[in-house]
């Protein structure tokens, strides 16, 4: 048996003692709340590492003069610009990746839940997990096979009803704090993230905002298990984000639903 057969059967033992433990608390839905739990645990664990991206992007602001000497002085050598950027990072230890780590480090997690609620054997027999429910919707379904079952508005339909309708309001508060912050950043109030400043990335920042509605296509696509992961660690990160920039608001609001994994 290879080694990534024993994690995963290992882990799907995991979740089954977890489950069993919640059962008298949360009945048929023990194995969903089970996810649910886990994927706080997660965030908890990388918690530290946001608290420390936080701390790195007021250490950006605090460069903010520096940073735009530098684009006065090299508004037309967009290489030099990105050259003496990334110099005055490294002087000044300010990681511009930083806040990447948290999300990067979950991958692994749900990569797990994804494989061990997309296959239908674990370790040479059944896997029982499939059939496992939240409410009438069996955690190993996708949404087409709720479309499927009774439609969009059917027994399983509604959980899917319910998910999106979280997706969508975490996704909206996101992308109206990043609205918020980049007229900010556009009447010069606070500091531009530092990719901003980096050639042929602008585009990309003004669409950053918008990244958390396809959320909506993951969930759509991933083993139920899987989508449960994404909207709880989206609504994790949006509200972390929230918290540890309510004083500081910077471009990497526009980011905050990219924490969560995606499907690959």
């Amino acid at each position: 048996m290879s080694v990534f057969a024993t994690v995963l059967a290992g882990f799907a033992g995991l979740v089954g003692h977890l489950a069993d433990l919640l059962e008298p608390l949360s009945g048929s839905s023990a194995t969903a709340v089970a996810i649910v739990l886990f994927t706080a645990l997660i965030r908890l664990l990388v918690h530290p590492l946001a608290r420390a991206a936080a701390r790195g992007q007021r250490a950006k602001a605090a460069l903010a003069p520096r940073i735009a000497e530098l684009r006065k002085v090299h508004r037309r050598n967009p290489e030099r610009l990105q050259r003496d950027m990334l110099e005055l990072y490294a002087k000044e230890r300010v990681s511009p990746l930083a806040g990447c780590l948290p999300s990067l480090l979950q991958i692994p997690a749900f990569l797990l839940l994804y494989q061990l609620f997309s296959r239908t054997s674990i370790d040479g027999e059944a896997n029982a997990l499939l059939s496992h429910r939240l409410l009438t919707a069996p955690l190993g379904a996708r949404w087409t096979d709720a479309l499927g079952d009774s439609g969009p508005f059917g027994t399983w339909g509604l959980v899917y009803v319910v998910l999106f309708a979280i997706v969508a309001a975490v996704a909206t508060f996101t992308y109206r704090r990043a609205r918020r912050t980049m007229a900010a950043d556009g009447a010069g109030t606070t500091v531009p993230a530092p990719q901003s400043g980096t050639p042929g990335l602008a585009a990309v920042t003004k669409f950053m905002p918008l990244t958390g509605y396809l959320t909506l296509v993951t969930v759509a696509v991933v083993p139920l298990a899987a989508a449960l992961y994404v909207v709880t660690s989206s609504t994790w990160t949006a509200a972390e984000r929230a918290l540890l920039y309510r004083d500081t608001p910077d471009a990497a609001d526009g980011t905050a639903a990219a924490s969560a994994p995606r499907a690959t």
